[in-house]
């Protein structure tokens, strides 16, 4: 049975696919089903995410699940969030993730608290109209350091410093970082919301 990932990030695609291979659901990229992105006009990650997965269901007829995720820097006060990614547009840089991290670490220059989290939130439906979503949140704490470190991940995984490892995101093997990723902890949780609730294997 195909479920609809609602987002075309291509790596968001291949880490969530190991992760929600016990499900035994194909995931699909919604762009692969000719959907376009969904609005995300609200302030917190859980809302956005539930509206995406809505959207991606209506358009399928498909069960979905979406992912709202960003990086919560504690000296601007938990921003970007969910405007992660566009947080370079702000400072005059076009979209993307190389952006986003020049951006961020010139904002941070003179910061010396450099504590921040990566937060996923994944919401799943098994239609659009589905008055039960299940929500499951998986949060990473660090450092932001001074300069990018590491060839693995995307996103702000190469300024993202793990105390625990020594090491950024991306400095991790892609089955280090699942195993304590933002994203790694809430697909862990939606696995068991889906088998308890959906009653899959």
């Amino acid at each position: 049975m195909k479920l609809v990932l609602a987002s075309n990030n291509a790596g968001k695609l291949a880490e969530l696919q190991p992760l929600l291979a016990p499900l035994g659901f194909e995931l699909v990229r919604q762009s692969d089903l000719g959907v376009g992105e969904a609005a995300e006009p609200f302030r917190t990650f859980v809302e956005n995410a539930l509206a995406k997965a809505r959207h991606a269901s209506a358009a399928t007829g498909l069960p979905a699940i979406a992912d709202d995720a960003g990086l919560c820097v504690e000296a601007f006060g938990g921003l970007p969030g969910v405007d992660t990614a566009y947080y370079a547009t702000r400072f005059g840089y076009a979209k993307g993730d190389a952006n986003n991290v020049r951006a961020l670490l010139e904002q941070m220059a003179g910061i010396d608290n450099r504590r921040a989290a990566l937060v996923s939130t994944l919401v799943a439906l098994r239609r659009a109209d589905d008055p039960e979503p299940l929500v499951a949140v998986g949060r990473a704490a660090g450092e932001i350091t001074r300069e990018p470190v590491g060839e693995n991940g995307f996103g702000f995984d190469p300024v993202m410093f793990l105390p625990q490892f020594g090491r950024t995101f991306a400095q991790l093997s892609p089955e280090v970082k699942n195993a304590n990723s933002h994203r790694g902890q809430a697909a862990r949780a939606m696995v068991e919301l889906m088998r308890s609730a959906w009653r899959t294997r």
